[in-house]
């Protein structure tokens, strides 16, 4: 009993050190993402860095949290961006090495 025990909590432990199952790749890389309110809670800022590692992964990170945060919140994913995620790469808005989108998710 003592040895399923110990390989029990040694296959817990290593379970915790491999890749996160959840972790999600945009253009094979990972960006660290986030969207939160911005103002009421329909308007949402969406970022993604580091846009050095590639401009269209930080963009569809940002989108996909965008778009999480809506469907979240609203269950829809429908979005009414103020800055709008397809825009040529030299017009997003990039600071710091982070991109930010912003929009609202329709009432």
């Amino acid at each position: 009993m003592k040895t399923y025990g110990a390989v029990l909590l040694a296959a817990l432990l290593l379970t915790g050190c491999g890749p996160d199952d959840d972790t999600i790749f945009f253009d094979g890389q990972f960006y660290r993402a986030k969207a939160k309110k911005d103002g009421e809670r329909h308007q949402f800022r969406a970022t993604a860095r580091p846009v050095s590692a590639s401009i269209e992964g930080a963009r569809e990170a940002a989108r996909y949290e965008a778009i999480t945060y809506c469907v979240v919140n609203y269950g829809s994913s429908d979005i009414i961006w103020e800055t709008d995620p397809d825009v040529p790469a030299e017009e997003l808005q990039v600071a710091d090495d982070t991109l930010t989108l912003t929009g609202s998710c329709p009432l």
